[in-house]
C-alpha cells in the first residue's frame, strides 16, 4: 500500500524543526505518510496558501487560526489548529546603538525582561525630551504571538506601544537586514534570526519570549477546516508523526544532527552552530556573551504540544486590546472552537503520551514545575508566568479585558 501524501508549508524558523524532522527522521512514514514541505518567506504566503489550498498542513503562527475565523484575513476560510509545535523560541534584539543607549540607562548583562525594559523607556523617554523620532520595531505579521509579547512587554514597562514607538511589518528572514540597514531598531522574532543579527555583529539579544512569559505558545499545526473534516486519518497520523517528532527534536543527544539537518540550504539555509545553540538555550546575546537561558524553546515537554484553548483566549484578549477585533461572546465562541484538543486526543489515544485532560487553565499561576494528572501518565506543565506577576484566567475573560483596557493590567 503507497503512502499517503500531505503537502505543508513552513517558514525557515527553529520551530519548524519538527515538521522537518517528521519527514527527514521518518516518522511520517512510520505512519503512512509522504510529506512534501515548502519553505516560504512570509506568514501571509503560508496563510493564503492554505486557504487557498497549495498546503493541506502548514507550520503557522498560533493567533493565525484565529485571525481568520475572526475575519481579519483577506480570504474567508475557515482554519482549525489541532496541535501545538512548541513553546517559546522567540527573543527581542536591538540594535548596537541601541543597545549602548540602554545600558547608559543600566540595563544588565542577560535576558531579563523587567529590567531591559526599564532601561528602554528611559531610553524612550530621553529621545522624546530631545526631540528625537520614535523608535521603530519589526515583527513578523500583525496577528503574530511576535507582535502581541513585545507589545505585551512594552506596556507592562510602563511604554505605550502604540504612541512611543512605531511597529512595522517585516518578514522574518528579512529582519537582521533590515536591522543591518538602520531601518528598524529592534525587532522581535523566532530563532535564529536574532542569532543571525548577533553573528553579523549588528544585534543584540536583550529579552526572550521565556523571559516575558515562560513556557508560552508560539506555533501551531494549521489546516482548513474542511481538510480536517474530510480527512481525519490523515490529520491523525500527521499528529502523531509530528508528536515523535518533537519528543526527537527535545532530545538533546540529538541536537547536533537535528542543527545539520536544519543547516541545509534546502531547509533553513543557517550555518549549525547558530542552529545548535538555539536548541540548546546556550546563545550568543551578542559581543561573544554566551548565556543559558532557560526552557528557551520546549519542543515536546511540558505539553508544549497541546493546543491549550486558554492559550488562544490570551491572543485573542491581547487582539481586543491592539483595536483588532471587538469583544463580543460571539467572538469567543469562535477562538474556543478554532483550537482543538479533542483532534488532538483522538490522535493520540492509546500512544502512551501524556495529554491534558482539561482543555484550558489559568496561564500565569505555576510558579515552578508541577505535576499534573493526565490521560495517560503524569504532566510536568509550568512555571508559567508573565514576567510582571499577572495570571489570565479563561474563565474570567471579560474582566482581563476591562483590566487591559483600562490600564490596570498589562
Amino acid at each position: 500500500m503507497g503512502l499517503t501524501h500531505i503537502s505543508v508549508g513552513y517558514v525557515p524558523l527553529l520551530d519548524s524543526a519538527v515538521l522537518i524532522a517528521a519527514q527527514e527522521m521518518g516518522f511520517a512514514e512510520t505512519e503512512g505518510l509522504a510529506l512534501s514541505l515548502t519553505r516560504e518567506t512570509s506568514w501571509a504566503n503560508i496563510r493564503d496558501r492554505v486557504a487557498i489550498g497549495h498546503f493541506d498542513v502548514a507550520h503557522m503562527l498560533a493567533p493565525m487560526p484565529l485571525s481568520v475565523n475572526l475575519g481579519l484575513a483577506p480570504l474567508d476560510v475557515p482554519m482549525v489548529a489541532p496541535m501545538a509545535l512548541g513553546l517559546g523560541g522567540n527573543a527581542v534584539t536591538v540594535s548596537e546603538a541601541l543597545w549602548s543607549a540602554m545600558k547608559e540607562h543600566g540595563v544588565p548583562e542577560g535576558v531579563d525582561a523587567a529590567a531591559a525594559g526599564a532601561a528602554l523607556k528611559r531610553v524612550i523617554e530621553r529621545r522624546t525630551a530631545t526631540g528625537q523620532p520614535p523608535l521603530r520595531f519589526g515583527v513578523v505579521h500583525p496577528e503574530s504571538g511576535h507582535n502581541y509579547e513585545l507589545r505585551y512587554w512594552l506596556a507592562a514597562s510602563g511604554i505605550d506601544p502604540v504612541r512611543e514607538v512605531e511597529i512595522v511589518i517585516v518578514p522574518p528572514p528579512f529582519l537582521p537586514d533590515a536591522l543591518g540597514a538602520g531601518r528598524i531598531d529592534g525587532y522581535c522574532v523566532g530563532e535564529p534570526f536574532n542569532s543571525v543579527a548577533v553573528a553579523r555583529g549588528g544585534g543584540r539579544i536583550v529579552t526572550t519570549k521565556s523571559a516575558i512569559w515562560r513556557s508560552s505558545p508560539e506555533k501551531v499545526l494549521g489546516t482548513r477546516a474542511q481538510w480536517a473534516e474530510r480527512y481525519p486519518e490523515q490529520l491523525s497520523a500527521l499528529i502523531r508523526a509530528v508528536t515523535r517528532a518533537a519528543r526527537w527534536c527535545g532530545d538533546p543527544a540529538n541536537h547536533d544532527m537535528l542543527a545539520g539537518i536544519l543547516a541545509r540550504e534546502d531547509r533553513l539555509g543557517i550555518g549549525a552552530p547558530v542552529l545548535t545553540r538555539a536548541l540548546s538555550g546556550r546563545l550568543d546575546l551578542g559581543g561573544g556573551e554566551t548565556f543559558l537561558v532557560p526552557e528557551f524553546f520546549i519542543p515536546f515537554e511540558r505539553a508544549a504540544n497541546f493546543p491549550w484553548i486558554s492559550h488562544a483566549l490570551w491572543f485573542y484578549a491581547q487582539m481586543v486590546r491592539w483595536g483588532q477585533v471587538t469583544h463580543s461572546a460571539e467572538n469567543v465562541a469562535r477562538v474556543t472552537a478554532t483550537y482543538r484538543p479533542d483532534i488532538y486526543r483522538a490522535a493520540l489515544a492509546g500512544q502512551g503520551v501524556p495529554v491534558p485532560a482539561a482543555n484550558a487553565k489559568v496561564e500565569g499561576a505555576l510558579t515552578e514545575p508541577t505535576p499534573l494528572g493526565a490521560m495517560t501518565g503524569t504532566l510536568i506543565l509550568g512555571p508559567d508566568g508573565f514576567f510582571d506577576g499577572t495570571q489570565f484566567d479563561p474563565d474570567a475573560i471579560d474582566n482581563y479585558i476591562a483590566a487591559q483596557a483600562s490600564g490596570v493590567a498589562a
